[in-house]
């Protein structure tokens, strides 16, 4: 009961002061605005000692004040936990409520029924892709005795097309074929590996990268090696990962070699396979890697810097810091006072088309938000792809590598606040606090255990059907800020 009545409380006090701060929305002074700017970015710069933040805690405006105060918890706890307990800045709508769609409960419910071959037989029938995936997921020897099953999946490796770059609205292209072949690998491997074989060179990128994860489940050194001169840095990046848990350090010269790579995530997984190698010039070898990755001065490198530090026996520590943002973004102001602002993102054609909208959320992220808008404005992610499909839980891309290891160059901020992580809302990819790469994610479901860690910085409003139809290595064609 105390907990109710206090909720209660809370939720009076947030409506109170809404309603305050909405009946007191006129237009800031040109240096009550200079001094938001300021706040926002000494937040920004975690400089608590910052004048403008007592400056802004004693303002006359309950706005000024509110971000203010916001500011300086932000600053003292990297997980803000008063969040709930301040007032906020404008009135803060809460996210569009968004319903499941069917298929994804059916898929949900596979998981309870992972050792039911019938279940799972007809869930690899069912009318959508992601349920069929999440069966091929679950699959396992128990299911091996059921021929028609392996005949199935027989036949989605072998009608692979051999420009898998296309396709239809609430179809496959390669994505069938590369999770069929991984299940395959695992209940019926016989069958499995003259079709690792014949794929390892299929001009999809994404299929190769499934067959490393089946040459690793077939134990198939022979094609990992292959997979390791690969074109495609993911797929290399795979194939030292999985050679490296079958022979251990004894591939380590092809390890040295990949330590070289220009690619972040190839050196990282090279970096990391040659951990405890019995090799004298590793250290020398991971030292010089780690010097030049040092000299690109590449923030969202810091995964590859770490593991060659790693590598050469070195303390973290020794990281170099990482480039920050020194200028307030052009709108930013104008998102914290309340200023609504649209981005559409139209997919490509060739990975089913369709669009929809997304509202920046700058009363909750104004820093993040507005870098983002700049970022539209200069078409950083056209053209990129959504590399991580999890269908009950997240889609995430706006990667240059489409990866997790290649990102922005420079760090942004975590901006936690008030707006959870439920179906609809968009967060910003970390791998740890304040290391924002400017890769999008999508809550597909609640996902609200990232409340604390996480960033959301806008929310779907317009076309969540094409959100859940994406699939893996799906392209973005356009984001553009919508004029309304």
């Amino acid at each position: 009961m105390l907990f109710t009545l206090a909720a209660a409380a809370v939720v009076l006090l947030s409506t109170a002061t809404s309603h305050v701060l909405h009946a007191q929305a006129r237009a800031l002074s040109r240096s009550d605005s200079v001094l938001v700017g300021r706040i926002l970015l000494a937040e920004d710069a975690r400089s608590a000692s910052d004048a403008s933040i007592a400056a802004g805690r004693s303002h006359t405006d309950a706005r000024v004040r509110a971000i203010a105060e916001r500011a300086a918890e932000r600053i003292r706890d990297p997980q803000f936990a008063r969040r709930d307990s301040l007032p906020a800045v404008t009135p803060n709508p809460a996210p569009a409520v968004y319903a499941d769609p069917a298929w994804r409960l059916r898929l949900r419910g596979l998981t309870a029924q992972r050792n039911d071959c019938g279940a799972l037989r007809t869930a690899l029938n069912d009318s959508v892709w992601p349920v069929r995936f999440r069966a091929l997921a679950l699959l396992s020897a128990p299911c091996a005795s059921d021929a028609g099953m392996t005949a199935l999946l027989q036949r989605w490796i072998d009608d692979v097309p051999a420009d898998a770059s296309r396709r239809s609205v609430g179809n496959v292209s390669w994505h069938g074929a590369a999770h069929a072949l991984v299940a395959l690998a695992r209940i019926a491997p016989s069958e499995a590996r003259s079709r690792v074989s014949k794929l390892a060179s299929h001009t999809q990128p994404e299929l190769r990268e499934y067959v490393a994860r089946a040459a690793a489940q077939l134990s198939d050194t022979a094609t990992l090696r292959s997979l390791l001169r690969d074109a495609n840095a993911n797929v290399r990046a795979l194939a030292i990962e999985s050679l490296q848990k079958l022979v251990g350090h004894t591939d380590d010269e092809r390890y040295l070699n990949a330590i070289d790579d220009t690619a972040a995530q190839v050196a990282r997984a090279a970096a990391l396979a040659l951990a405890g190698s019995p090799r004298a010039d590793v250290a020398a070898r991971a030292n010089a890697a780690h010097a030049r990755w040092v000299a690109r001065a590449n923030a969202s490198a810091r995964d590859v810097r770490l593991a060659l530090l790693a590598a050469a026996g070195r303390d973290s520590g020794e990281d170099i810091a990482a480039p920050r943002f020194a200028s307030l973004p052009s709108r930013a102001v104008p998102l914290v006072l309340g200023e609504v602002i649209h981005v559409r993102v139209t997919m490509d054609a060739a990975s089913g088309g369709g669009s929809f909208v997304v509202r920046m959320r700058g009363d909750a992220a104004p820093m993040m938000a507005s870098r983002v808008l700049d970022l539209v404005d200069a078409k950083y992610y056209d053209g990129l792809k959504w590399h991580r499909v999890e269908h009950d839980f997240v889609v995430q891309g706006g990667g240059p590598g489409s990866n997790e290891y290649v990102g922005l160059s420079t760090f942004l901020r975590d901006e936690l606040g008030t707006v959870p992580h439920v179906r609809g809302t968009v967060g910003m990819s970390t791998r740890g606090h304040d290391t924002g790469d400017a890769q999008w994610f999508f809550n597909v479901r609640d996902n609200l255990r990232l409340n604390r860690d996480y960033t959301v910085f806008a929310e779907v409003t317009e076309g969540i059907e094409v959100v859940d139809g994406i699939l893996e290595g799906d392209r973005i064609a356009t984001m553009r800020v919508q004029r309304r």
